[in-house]
């Protein structure tokens, strides 16, 4: 329609969305469907901190607050990255959103101009590019295979940088490989990136508190205190307290930065829910048994769902460091044909033909910018990961 602006034809919508609203659609018209596209951990927000948010609304917490956050919660995040990161930030330097999405949206939205490059590894989160093109920026894919462990080398990084990139966007643990970068390979990404200073970091944290030993979660600003002045480092209590649907994400950086998200969000949706805050506050001040906890729990499903994929012929499935992801490959199926005669000539076919025989809903791969592959959220019970699995298998074997 003429009136809808020529830079949504830029945009997607949501490939994991999608996957998500189809499983569903099917179960409620009675179809059996086991729904692995979701990037939300199952487990129940821990009682103390629903038990915080009830208080915050018998106390009257139910104002608008400043845009930028209160200070109980801006406090709670200061003493959080000084705690589990090294990082120091001031409250001014801090500032929470609704959801981690919009973080980042945010600065992109205020930091962006037409042909300012903004250099995101593959696979990504399929967010990353779309919002880059929605605030008027271009995009540069570095691709990862998974030969490299689905991590980029000091080197595509070095080729990658021009005089237009603005943003490098660097997430670890990965969604959605669950790939996580070791000290001194992060260490090897922040000498790249202290030769141009020009470019700014944009750290998605979100993982931080998902991830397996060996692996030892770093953020570029801890690595390489040089680059402090130009890192947004960015997280949120949505996967490390299972709290998706409060929907707060935060943030810290330079102030200047910091005062020109607020003013894009003081022009958009103001404040993050006045409750959600409080709910955040006992999340990083209470105890934090519940991490611990949980993280068992998404380890031992891990072993499980890379144990059973890599027992599919065609089907290479890498153990993620963190993260409640696998990106398997299934370059050994391309162009083998289904019982009812179509050729899987994609992972968006392989996805397609999974759902409508076996009843398993996976995101494939293209919408993360790598193929041929898919993704699992194993962030559901062993039972029914165990029996999505042998489906997977059955659908796999049926292949000729």
């Amino acid at each position: 329609m003429p009136f809808i602006a020529d830079k949504l034809s830029r945009v997607i919508p949501s490939p994991t969305v999608a996957a998500t609203a189809k499983a569903r659609e099917l179960k409620a018209a009675g179809v059996d469907v086991i729904g692995l596209g979701a990037g939300e951990p199952d487990f129940d927000t821990p009682d103390n901190i629903k038990a915080a948010a009830v208080d915050a609304i018998h106390r009257g917490e139910t104002k608008y607050t400043a845009p930028d956050g209160i200070p109980d919660l801006k406090a709670a995040i200061s003493g959080k990255f000084k705690r589990e990161n090294g990082l120091s930030y001031d409250p001014s330097q801090i500032m929470v959103s609704t959801g981690g999405k919009q973080v980042l949206f945010n600065a992109l939205m205020a930091t962006l101009n037409p042909e300012d490059e903004v250099i995101i590894p593959a696979p990504y989160w399929v967010s990353y590019p779309d919002m880059v093109r929605l605030c008027g920026g271009e995009p540069v894919i570095i691709e990862a295979p998974i030969e490299a462990s689905f991590k980029i080398t000091p080197e595509q990084l070095e080729a990658a940088i021009t005089p237009n990139t603005k943003w490098f966007i660097f997430n670890s643990p990965s969604n959605p490989t669950g790939a996580g970068y070791s000290r001194d390979e992060l260490k090897a990404l922040t000498d790249v990136l202290l030769r141009h200073p020009h470019v700014w970091v944009m750290s998605d944290d979100m993982y931080e508190h998902i991830a397996y030993t060996p692996f030892e979660f770093c953020t570029p600003a801890q690595i390489e205190p040089a680059l402090y002045d130009r890192t947004l480092t960015v997280n949120g209590v949505s996967k490390a307290y299972a709290m998706t649907g409060w929907r707060i994400g935060y943030a810290a950086g330079p102030e200047v930065l910091i005062k020109a998200m607020t003013k894009v969000q003081g022009q958009s949706t103001t404040n993050p829910s006045s409750i959600s805050q409080w709910a955040a506050v006992e999340a990083l001040n209470g105890p934090q048994d519940y991490i611990a906890t949980s993280r068992v729990a998404f380890e031992r499903r891990r072993n499980l769902v890379v144990g059973l994929l890599n027992k599919i012929d065609g089907v290479e499935c890498p153990t993620p460091e963190g993260a409640f992801y696998v990106y398997p490959s299934i370059k050994g199926l391309m162009g083998k044909v289904t019982p009812s005669g179509a050729t899987l000539s994609s992972d968006e076919d392989f996805s397609t033909e999974l759902l409508t025989t076996e009843g398993v809903a996976v995101v494939f791969g293209a919408a993360f910018g790598l193929s041929p592959n898919f993704r699992i959220s194993y962030a559901t019970s062993d039972e029914l990961l165990t029996e999505a699995c042998a489906r997977i298998a059955r659908f796999c074997e049926g292949l000729t």
